[in-house]
């Protein structure tokens, strides 16, 4: 008698054990089962390390992870959809051919010249400046702009404030930058805002840096710590001068047909998830570049932060410059990043 009171007992305990996880399994699914099943294909030029990369992926393991593995994102670095060809990636993105996109906004601007606003020198002191810029009306104009394209704006999150490193000399006033070759990016600000300062301006590729600088024929570079430390630039060149002088950040955009075509419920889920995962990401650029350069500093690179007075004599000199870019980009895109040339350069 006993022994059959206590295998019922053990069966009601098993049974009672496998319908919980049974419920909890249907739970799991049915909180899947609210969004629809759908793969989008993402796209960036950034290497496997490239804080874009590390942010694409976070977004993706947010989104599979909010919507049960039902909409699925597959993403590809190094524009490997078109065998490195970035300015194909993005006429791909505005047709349709790829969902979903990571490029910097100097690189967004080959569509429209009023997406690099934020890169006029010296408009952001520091990241928190920009983060609250952009988050506050800067974004609603990358909106504005790129469904000019067929694009949606979903987030954006640092690539660098910017410094300057040298094999030269060292750099503190912009007479130690004259005539130096400097490597810069394609765009146009770079190259006019180091003309002004009387260096050298080279446009040159990423994949072409290192070597150049090692065969002499670049003297100095142009980017962020975080940059830095993956093209291991700190092991090659011998000073850097800490200025913050431009601010770039990376724009995550949809091709609009695609995301209108998704259920809006399925849209809100992508918007939410890449804002959570920009600002994972801003977080840890952040971090990581307060790291890197100590590290930097105990590897024997040179770090030279500019005083206030000598900080003023290189923004005097770009003064006329960036009137020239204003007028160039626009009221209305200058004040929505306000940039305000009068009171936010002094």
């Amino acid at each position: 008698m006993w022994r059959c009171l206590t295998s019922i007992f053990f069966l009601l305990i098993v049974s009672s054990l496998l319908n919980g996880c049974s419920e909890q399994r249907d739970e799991s699914q049915n909180n899947g089962e609210e969004y629809e099943k759908v793969r989008l294909v993402m796209t960036a030029n950034g290497t496997d390390i490239g804080i874009e990369t590390l942010t694409a992926r976070r977004f993706s393991e947010l989104v599979a992870e909010a919507s049960g593995g039902n909409v699925h994102i597959e993403f590809y670095p190094n524009d490997e959809l078109t065998g490195g060809n970035t300015n194909e990636a993005v006429r791909s993105l505005t047709e349709g051919a790829v969902d979903l996109g990571a490029y910097v906004s100097g690189t967004m601007s080959l569509l429209d010249p009023r997406l690099e606003v934020a890169t006029i020198p010296w408009s952001f002191s520091s990241y928190q400046e920009a983060r609250q810029v952009i988050d506050d009306t800067g974004g609603a104009y990358y909106e504005k702009v790129l469904s000019e394209y067929g694009l949606v704006y979903l987030g954006s999150t640092h690539n660098a404030m910017r410094q300057l490193t040298s094999n030269r000399n060292a750099v503190r006033t912009p007479e130690d930058l004259r005539g130096m070759k400097i490597r810069v990016l394609g765009g146009e600000v770079y190259r006019l805002f180091f003309s002004a300062l009387g260096a050298d301006p080279i446009p040159l590729g990423w994949s072409e840096l290192n070597i150049a600088i090692r065969q002499g024929v670049i003297e100095g570079q142009e980017n962020g710590f975080f940059l830095m430390k993956s093209g291991r630039l700190n092991e090659i060149q011998k000073y850097m001068t800490v200025w913050n002088y431009l601010y770039e950040n990376y724009l995550f955009v949809a091709n609009r047909k695609t995301f209108d075509q998704l259920e809006p419920k399925t849209q809100a889920l992508l918007r939410e998830k890449m804002k959570e995962a920009c600002e994972w990401s801003r977080d840890y650029l952040e971090m990581e570049e307060k790291k890197i350069r100590k590290q930097f500093a105990l590897d024997g690179l040179e770090i030279i932060d500019l005083t206030p007075e000598e900080l003023e004599i290189f923004k005097a000199q770009v003064r006329p410059l960036r009137e020239k870019l204003k007028e160039k980009y626009g009221e209305e895109a200058c004040n929505a990043f306000r940039i305000d040339m009068e009171k936010r350069i002094r």
